[in-house]
């Protein structure tokens, strides 16, 4: 079994100096979304795993290096996702491979990604915008207490059945821990929705509370989305967590009802 302790996470690692697609470690999504009561049969989103890759290089025909930043889109309804350490070992090891032109280097690419994640996935070269300002209205400011922070309360959520919005609230205060390492994982949150009006303090409350929780970046982001939906009953909701730089990766997991197709902005944020 591929479990995040087989992996190479925590582990003392040389970097590869030859090209090894063998150095992907795929995480099956089954066990965490059984954790938090999810079927896999039956998602209750769409969604998918938006990879940012800034330390991307090859060799053209000739031997010399070629550089370029990157977009990995994973979709959630493939069976495993990308362990991050070793997607950055994978990518450094293309760093002596050459490569007729940069098309075949992105279909490699493309091709061992898919392999490992068990689905189609997209890659194509450059980066989304930077932005400085969060879209909607930020949670941060508010004046509240917080004395919760971990394991994640959803207890903290409601909304008022009597008042039916759509807005887009925000915040940079999510963290959680690496389920293996204990690293802690920073990260932005949107959060876009239609339907009774979310209580902020207590999704403000919510969201800190994840602060001591140690979990994937992708499940924590199915685990806001389910309970916002258990707990609020929005009509179509719609969860982004924009996660800062690590190993000269970021990671955006999406989530959204079924029906939504694409994120409302496909941005950066400013501490990525």
């Amino acid at each position: 079994m591929n479990t995040p302790q087989d992996s190479s996470l925590g582990r003392e690692v040389a970097y590869p100096s030859q090209y090894d697609s063998a150095l992907l470690f795929p995480i099956p999504r089954r066990g965490a979304r059984e954790e938090i009561g999810l079927d896999e049969a039956a998602l209750p989103f769409v969604g998918h795993d938006r990879w940012q890759a800034y330390e991307l290089s090859w060799l053209d025909r000739r031997g010399k290096p070629r550089v370029a930043v990157a977009t990995v889109s994973v979709p959630c309804t493939s069976p495993n996702l990308i362990e991050s350490k070793s997607f950055k070992l994978y990518l450094n090891s293309l760093n002596s491979t050459r490569f007729d032109d940069d098309e075949a280097a992105r279909l490699r690419i493309t091709a061992d990604l898919s392999g490992c994640a068990g689905a189609v996935v997209t890659v194509r070269f450059g980066v989304p915008m930077l932005v400085e300002e969060a879209e909607g209205e930020s949670l941060d400011e508010l004046d509240v207490a917080i004395e919760r922070y971990g394991p994640p309360a959803p207890e903290f959520l409601s909304a008022d059945a009597a008042q039916v919005v759509t807005e887009t609230l925000s915040s940079a205060l999510l963290k959680s821990n690496c389920p293996v390492t204990g690293q802690p994982d920073w990260a932005s949150v949107s959060i876009r929705y239609h339907g009774p009006q979310i209580d902020r303090e207590g999704l403000l409350k919510y969201l800190v509370s994840y602060r001591e929780h140690a979990e994937f970046h992708e499940q924590c982001v199915e685990r806001i989305f389910s309970e916002i939906t258990q707990r609020c009953a929005p009509q179509w909701l719609e969860v982004e967590a924009r996660y800062t730089r690590r190993g000269g990766l970021d990671i955006n997991p999406w989530r959204a009802s079924p029906g939504i197709e694409l994120p409302a902005r496909t941005v950066r944020d400013l501490r990525q």
